[in-house]
C-alpha cells in the first residue's frame, strides 16, 4: 500500500461543502427523486459510495455499477451490506488518505462492464474524488451527506477539473 494523497486541515473543512447537488430529506424522499434524475438523464455510469446510501439504492432496486464501502456508518461498523456485484475487491485506504491501491481498484471497477464493489479496510470517504475523476462524463457518483441527504455528482469536465484540483492540493506522498 503506498499512499497517493494525505488530506490536509484546509482540505477537510472545504471537503465538508457538497460537491455536487444535495438532496435534503429522508432516505425514501432522497431514494425517490434521485430515481427520478437517472430515469431523466440515463447516466452511463452510476458509483455508490458508502454504506448507507450503496444499501438504499439496492434496496430501490438502483444497483450501481460500483459501490464503494468500508462496512461502516457515521464511523460505526456495521455488517457488511448485500449488494450486486460481479466482483468484489478489497483495499486498504487509511482515513485521510488516498492510496495507490485504492485508485487502481477504482480505475479497474470503471473500465470493466461487470458490476463491482470494493470494500475498503479504513474510510472511503475521499474515494469519491477519485470516481469523479475517472468515470464516464454524465456518469453520477452519489454520497450521503450526514444528517443531510445525498449528494449527486453529475461527472463532467468542469467537475473532474474541479477534483483534479483539490487532489492537486493534498499532500501528495510517494
Amino acid at each position: 500500500m503506498i499512499l497517493q494523497y494525505v488530506l490536509s486541515l484546509e482540505l477537510r473543512k472545504k471537503l465538508k461543502d457538497p460537491l455536487g447537488t444535495l438532496i435534503r430529506g429522508s432516505f425514501d424522499k432522497t431514494m425517490k427523486q434521485f430515481k427520478g434524475m437517472v430515469e431523466k438523464e440515463k447516466p452511463p455510469y452510476i458509483v455508490s459510495v458508502g454504506d448507507t446510501v450503496s444499501k438504499n439504492l439496492a434496496k430501490n432496486n438502483m444497483h450501481p455499477q460500483l459501490a464503494i464501502v468500508d462496512n461502516r456508518v457515521m464511523r460505526k461498523s456495521v455488517h457488511p451490506i448485500p449488494l450486486t456485484a460481479d466482483k468484489t475487491m478489497s483495499v486498504n485506504n487509511p482515513p485521510g488518505t488516498i492510496t495507490s491501491d485504492a485508485v487502481a481498484a477504482i480505475k479497474e471497477a470503471i473500465k470493466s462492464d461487470r458490476r463491482f464493489k470494493i470494500a475498503v479496510d479504513g474510510e472511503e470517504d475521499l474515494l469519491t474524488l477519485i470516481a469523479v475523476l475517472y468515470a464516464p462524463e454524465n456518469s453520477f457518483v452519489v454520497y450521503g451527506q450526514p444528517h443531510e441527504g445525498i449528494v449527486v455528482v453529475k461527472v463532467t469536465q468542469e467537475k473532474k477539473a474541479e477534483v483534479a484540483e483539490i487532489l492537486k492540493a493534498m499532500e501528495t506522498v510517494r
